[in-house]
């Protein structure tokens, strides 16, 4: 009994079946894991954990239907005790970010190691973060980093797909000089001194996408 008690239940989402096949095959080897359920995207991933309400659940970031931000968001605001670890391919500091706040308790890269991944789950399994070396240096440059208003980001994204100053303040319904007033703001905060840098900095970032 006390061994049962002790089993890490292990639900894992992830849109790529040779990713889900990986990690299963050395959560597998563990005699202290067992996998209750695969999902190949958000709303599977929400709907499987209100089902099997596991002790640990490993998310992507990024799959089809719901991403995996807004299914971490979706299972935390119904089980405030979900012990959820990203794990993904984007270390953009906004994507870390927004996985945390939206209630993860650990963030994890695809390339890290079997024992890494291993050292995560049972760590948030316990009740506490799990935060790698790399993604909390990249936490701590975020803080020092002046964040862009909504509207700042609004004109990045339009920056990002190639767009003038005209296009963009005739998409957001401002007049032309406005859009420089925002675009000036941006170098500034990004630290950047002209809009290619600023694009390359935000895709880096995971600010934005194009």
């Amino acid at each position: 009994m006390a061994e049962e008690a002790s089993m890490v239940r292990v639900l894992i989402a992830d849109d790529h079946p040779v990713v889900l096949q990986g990690l299963s095959a050395i959560l597998e080897q563990e005699t202290d894991m067992a996998i209750v359920g695969q999902a190949q995207n958000g709303v599977e991933a929400v709907k499987l954990y209100r089902h099997h309400q596991p002790d640990v659940m490993l998310m992507d970031l990024r799959m089809p239907e719901m991403d995996g931000v807004a299914a971490i968001a979706a299972i935390c605001a119904e089980f405030d005790r979900a012990s959820i670890v990203v794990l993904t391919t984007f270390d953009g500091d906004e994507d870390i970010h927004r996985g945390l706040q939206a209630g993860a308790k650990g963030y994890l890269l695809k390339d890290a190691g079997a024992e890494e991944l291993l050292a995560a789950i049972r760590t948030v399994f316990k009740g506490q973060k799990y935060i790698s070396p790399a993604i909390g240096a990249k936490l701590a440059e975020r803080t020092i980093v002046p964040e862009l208003s909504d509207r700042e980001l609004e004109v990045l994204q339009l920056m990002a797909k190639g767009k003038s100053n005209r296009d963009i303040g005739a998409t957001l319904h401002i007049t032309e000089n406005t859009v420089k007033f925002h675009v000036n703001h941006i170098l500034g905060k990004l630290g950047v001194s002209d809009r290619v840098q600023a694009v390359l900095v935000a895709l880096k970032r995971g600010i934005t996408s194009v």
